[in-house]
């Protein structure tokens, strides 16, 4: 394993830590807010509950100082203290009600008339109205606890706690402020209805519509994101689980298209793709009459990496040239003395669209060919119809192949972009049956229905064809080439991709030589199957050309 490749390792882990990291504290900080959100959400609630509860229970404190008053009974009789404990059991908010005279409780619900010396009282404020209010009344039995309470007349009711409960875990803090009073000159306006944040503090105002008071919930950040510590935990973990999954996705794509393209340069520049041919042979009588070079690539890892990868990866990151530039010299390189000698066959190479948008390309092949001794024609070039993409410039580099002498064969025919109109206008001689069809064949997929048609088309513009993907006897007995059509076939059948010197054997007929390569033999026998085809016999006579 090279050190490139343990580096890129190296940062694909770091990748998934430092992702997974981000989340993490991501996800602590998104929670935070959505905690803090939530507290404002409770205090409001619990603002708006108490309001509701504060008027309510001042509702029923002012209905019930007006029965008391109304009281038929003799003031503080024992048939009067029954009737104030009556009224209080049936109370939602009061704690006791009684009689004071004098600033001291006389009688009570809850003590009945106290028999020792009781504390004189001190009013809070006395409203318009006359009510006074105080906020250290008690029931007579229970002198510790102080309580709210109202007195009208002699009558008076004492409040139930207004201690807060709390809103799940998260402590809470109530104030009570007039309308109009806002505060100091440094705080929050408490008599304003709405939430807001100052400083560490949150506050949820809310007034009453019937009286001229206003309560505030309110609790400090810290409190709040103890109440809400699931939050902030569960967000904390789905932003590590996502920050992993993000660095996890992040290692793939890296590793497998940053990673394979440094790869794939490299080997460009060291000379390590390999080509290989597959034999392109005419149906009529089984003669090799030409082939395709490919180009296959093992990454530094010892992986075979499928050219639809490695071209894809080429043709986005800009080099395709540079592999077709190798693919073209190697072939005219090994095969030189063989397409001299064998005017009849040719060799496809594939050609990307950006190369006939490169205006180098063109004056490399010329070089390539003349510098090979070969001619123009024993050069096949293979394109894409949408490799031309509308380019005027790709189009202005097809008519100069054809005028060149190559053959012009478009590829992956039927797949959904050719129509007659661009066949013509790309000067094309040929077309290759895209295997999709091919291996539909004795099956009932509606695609077989097409293939009539394309042969008819092919014929009437008097257009050779290339059977791509023929894989057994009942594929390629499908065709039936004649004088009108000359019809050709590629696929394991016939030979899978070999080197050079193998495919060279194939020509010569050295079955000898071939017999000690059981990859020449698999290309011999398609992959286990015995050919019934003149292989040795169309090379001893000369391979025939697409003619």
């Amino acid at each position: 394993m090279s050190r490139t490749y343990k580096n890129r390792v190296f940062i694909s882990r770091l990748a998934i830590v430092a992702l997974a990291t981000s989340g993490t504290i991501g996800g602590y900080f998104l929670g935070c807010a959505l905690a803090i959100q939530m507290a404002q959400y409770g205090l409001d609630q619990y603002a708006r509950l108490m309001v509701v509860q504060e008027d309510a229970s001042a509702a029923e404190a002012r209905t019930l100082l007006g029965t008391l008053n109304s009281s038929k009974y003799p003031p503080c009789s024992e048939a009067e203290i029954g009737y104030f404990r009556e009224l209080v059991f049936q109370s939602d908010y009061l704690k006791d009600a009684g009689r004071i005279e004098g600033g001291k409780i006389v009688c009570s619900a809850t003590a009945g008339r106290p028999t020792k010396a009781m504390v004189q009282l001190t009013a809070s404020s006395t409203l318009q109205d006359g009510t006074i209010a105080y906020s250290n009344l008690v029931p007579v039995t229970a002198l510790h606890a102080k309580r709210n309470g109202l007195q009208l007349g002699s009558a008076y009711v004492v409040f139930g706690s207004s201690a807060p409960a709390s809103l799940g875990t998260m402590p809470m803090h109530l104030s009570a402020t007039m309308k109009g009073d806002r505060g100091g000159q440094a705080g929050p306006d408490l008599s304003a209805e709405g939430m807001v944040r100052r400083g560490d503090t949150l506050y949820a105002t809310r007034c009453s519509a019937v009286y001229s008071t206003c309560l505030t919930a309110s609790n400090t950040v810290p409190e709040a994101l103890i109440g809400e510590r699931a939050t902030v935990a569960v967000a904390m973990i789905l932003g590590m689980a996502s920050g992993a999954l993000l660095g996890i996705a992040f290692s793939m794509m890296y590793r497998r298209s940053l990673n394979l393209e440094q790869q794939l340069r490299r080997a460009i520049s060291r000379n390590e793709l390999r080509v290989v041919y597959q034999p392109i042979v005419n149906l009529a009588n089984g003669n090799i009459v030409g082939a395709e070079a490919l180009t296959r690539w093992t990454n530094e890892e010892g992986s075979e990496v499928h050219p639809d990868v490695f071209i894809k990866i080429a043709e986005e990151h800009g080099f395709i040239s540079q592999i077709t530039r190798t693919v073209i010299q190697r072939t005219l390189q090994s095969f030189s003395e063989t397409l001299i000698s064998r005017p009849g066959f040719r060799i496809s190479v594939n050609v990307a669209a950006a190369d006939l948008s490169d205006p180098e390309f063109l004056p490399m092949l010329d070089e390539s060919v003349k510098r090979a001794k070969v001619k123009s024609k024993s050069l096949v070039m293979e394109i894409t119809e949408r490799s031309t993409n509308e380019s005027v410039q790709a189009m202005d580099t097809i008519r100069a192949l054809r005028h060149r002498g190559h053959s012009i064969h478009i590829d992956d025919f039927g797949t959904g972009y050719s129509n007659l109109d661009r066949l013509l206008y790309l000067w094309a001689d040929t077309i290759k049956i895209d295997k999709a069809f091919t291996r539909v064949i004795g099956t009932e997929s509606v695609t077989v229905a097409i293939l009539p048609q394309i042969l008819e088309m092919a014929k009437s513009l008097n257009l050779e064809v290339v059977v791509e993907g023929v894989e057994n006897a009942h594929q390629a007995n499908y065709f039936s080439p004649s004088d009108e059509q000359r019809i050709y076939g590629q696929g394991w059948l016939y030979g899978r991709p070999c080197e050079a010197e193998e495919f060279q054997m194939l020509l010569a007929g050295d079955w000898s030589q071939a017999a000690a390569q059981p990859e020449l033999v698999a290309a011999r026998s398609g992959g286990g199957r015995t050919l019934q085809m003149p292989i040795p016999a169309a090379a001893m006579a000369g391979a025939r050309a697409y003619q």
